[in-house]
């Protein structure tokens, strides 16, 4: 029997894949929305029997506060992070908050489905042997002076670091470039110039990569379009539009 379910991640591009994905294998998705921050109120309105709840910082502070509110006000609802490993900290706050189950960002889709099905039947979610591997970063931590992140943004132009960020928002070309302020040829350039340097073949496979190697974040932060008016080159963008809940059927 499908699970009636909620898809919401920080990312609009990767909710809906994983929410397409999840129709396709007979689950009814009740929505599909980003970002992460307005899940409590998506659950609240339509009650869910589980939520899938991404995002590339669980280790951030007040991330999970969206899973604290779902527990006390639809404590019936399921949630399960999809979250990057190795996050020890994320795995504990995700927990703490009143997560039913944690999976890997990286997970293929039957293991999303099962971890669904267990947290469902009111069961713990998550793979022994991450569990394992939390407990002993976090008995022995390692020293980690660089990591892929940091290794791919170096690879990339501010520019094509906004262009990412944008891609994983969900954007189409002419929308990039209106957003830019640059034509729509030279938007499709910079997109597979990204493509090219990521070594994925498609926008969706980029935005996974970089939600998974939290590329996205220090891409956002270095050319993202929420940095103010000015990118890094010093050129002139425009502000981005808010986006709000993305219901599968409807788009923005």
């Amino acid at each position: 029997m499908g699970v009636r379910l909620m898809v919401v991640d920080d990312h609009r591009l990767l909710a809906e894949a994983l929410a397409s994905a999840l129709k396709l294998r007979g689950h009814r998705v009740l929505a599909a929305a980003a970002p992460t921050s307005g899940a409590a109120e998506l659950v609240v309105s339509r009650a869910p029997e589980v939520c899938l709840f991404g995002t590339a910082s669980p280790a951030a502070p007040g991330v999970f506060d969206p899973i604290t509110r779902i527990g006390q006000e639809r404590p019936q609802v399921a949630v399960v992070v999809l979250g990057p490993v190795p996050s020890p900290r994320g795995i504990a706050a995700a927990f703490a908050a009143g997560a039913a189950g944690y999976v890997r960002h990286d997970e293929r889709i039957e293991g999303v489905e099962r971890a669904m099905l267990k947290a469902r039947a009111g069961e713990s979610a998550i793979a022994p042997q991450l569990l394992r591997g939390a407990f002993a970063e976090l008995l022995n931590p390692a020293a980690q002076p660089d990591d892929e992140g940091r290794r791919l943004l170096r690879m990339l132009t501010p520019r094509e670091a906004e262009v990412l960020v944008r891609v994983a928002e969900g954007e189409g070309t002419r929308l990039i470039a209106a957003g830019m302020d640059i034509a729509p040829s030279t938007a499709r350039t910079h997109v597979q110039r990204v493509l090219m340097k990521l070594g994925v073949g498609s926008r969706l496979e980029a935005a996974a990569l970089a939600a998974r190697t939290g590329l996205l974040e220090r891409a956002a932060a270095n050319g993202g379009p929420r940095q103010g008016p000015y990118a890094p080159d010093g050129t002139q963008q425009s502000q981005q539009t808010q986006q709000g809940p993305y219901v599968p059927g409807q788009r923005g």
